[in-house]
């Protein structure tokens, strides 16, 4: 999918406010790791610590911060911004927690609806701060797997997030390469939540893929994988995979195995 075939697409779901969100996620990241061994390793991003996965989602949300307050309208040449990251990593989670007001003094300095550069579909500063809260949401969810706990997830807010990646997925070859991978002669995948009635079908056509929101909760798909909306965020981005005895699937088992083997980012 080219640039010029991104639309002004705002999530289709209940609305989430994604400003207050991230200071909730932040806030319970922190809680999290505040006191853990930060040298514990963390399965969801294989090779990291819990150090690494706080410094990653802190600097996250000072770059996106600096792309909103700077009102980019092209894609950024350089990564550089001032972390200000302590020197010990007992500081790392209070430093998360700074970070996260460093977004929100940039929130609320933007207007979501200005128009922006982005990676992804919606092409407005609202895209970053949708993005900043699933990198949030989905580090946090990390940390307290790694810690040995269940993450807990509102409903609404997993819903949205299935529908932020779906959409955005498509954009995101430049860094997960093999989603250029994601082709297929018309098959459809279906998702659909067990605690709700939400679902998105995406199409695998020979040039690509895409939502097809024009039969959204087609029974006919080719694949069709269900579980809570929860599960199912954790899923789509490879923490949870579909054999999971908390989801179920049928269909297409190499579609399915076709799919989560080059989707995940």
């Amino acid at each position: 999918m080219s640039t010029s075939d991104r639309t002004d697409h705002a999530s289709v779901v209940t609305p989430v406010d994604h400003r207050t969100a991230v200071a909730a996620e932040t806030a319970r990241f922190v809680a999290a790791v505040k006191g853990a061994d930060l040298a514990t390793a963390v399965a969801g991003c294989p090779g990291w610590t819990l150090a690494d996965l706080v410094k990653h989602t802190g600097s996250v949300q000072r770059w996106f911060s600096a792309l909103l307050r700077a009102r980019i309208q092209e894609p950024p040449r350089k990564r550089e911004v001032d972390l200000r990251l302590p020197e010990r990593e007992d500081g790392y989670a209070d430093w998360l927690g700074e970070s996260a007001t460093v977004a929100a003094d940039a929130f609320a300095a933007t207007d979501p609806y200005l128009p922006m550069w982005a990676w992804g579909a919606d092409q407005h500063a609202r895209f970053w701060v949708r993005r900043m809260l699933f990198e949030t949401l989905l580090h946090r969810a990390d940390a307290e797997l790694a810690l040995g706990r269940q993450p807990a997830i509102d409903r609404r807010v997993a819903v949205d997030g299935i529908d932020e990646f779906l959409v955005n997925l498509p954009f995101a070859t430049f860094f997960a390469p093999k989603v250029a991978n994601l082709r297929g002669p018309d098959k459809t995948i279906c998702f659909r939540t067990t605690d709700g009635d939400d679902a998105w079908l995406v199409r695998l056509k020979p040039d690509g893929f895409g939502l097809d929101t024009a039969h959204p909760t087609a029974d006919t798909a080719d694949a069709t994988v269900r579980g809570t909306a929860a599960d199912l965020l954790l899923l789509v981005y490879g923490r949870l995979p579909y054999e999971a005895e908390a989801l179920a699937h049928e269909g297409d088992e190499d579609l399915l195995a076709h799919w989560f083997a080059n989707s995940a980012f």
